[in-house]
């Protein structure tokens, strides 16, 4: 049985590096020595419903839209 995750993906050609994203969701993400910020599971990160609010904030905060939210379904 296969089953919907919301999923958060970071656009490196977008993103110059503000780190808003990282204050509103330091559960996920971590900036990374020149300020961007690294998803702790990688470039799409798993987003666990209990913070799916925080990463549409995130997501819509965003100045230079380089974060994405999808829903991506998983077996």
């Amino acid at each position: 049985m296969s089953r919907a995750q919301l999923e958060l993906h970071i656009d490196f050609t977008r993103c110059d590096g503000r780190g808003l994203c990282t204050e509103i969701l330091p559960e996920l993400l971590v900036r990374d020595d020149w300020g961007y910020p690294v998803g702790r599971g990688g470039r799409d990160i798993h987003v666990p419903d209990g913070l799916a609010g925080a990463a549409q904030d995130a997501v819509d905060l965003c100045p230079l839209q380089a974060l994405m939210l999808r829903r991506v379904t998983r077996s």
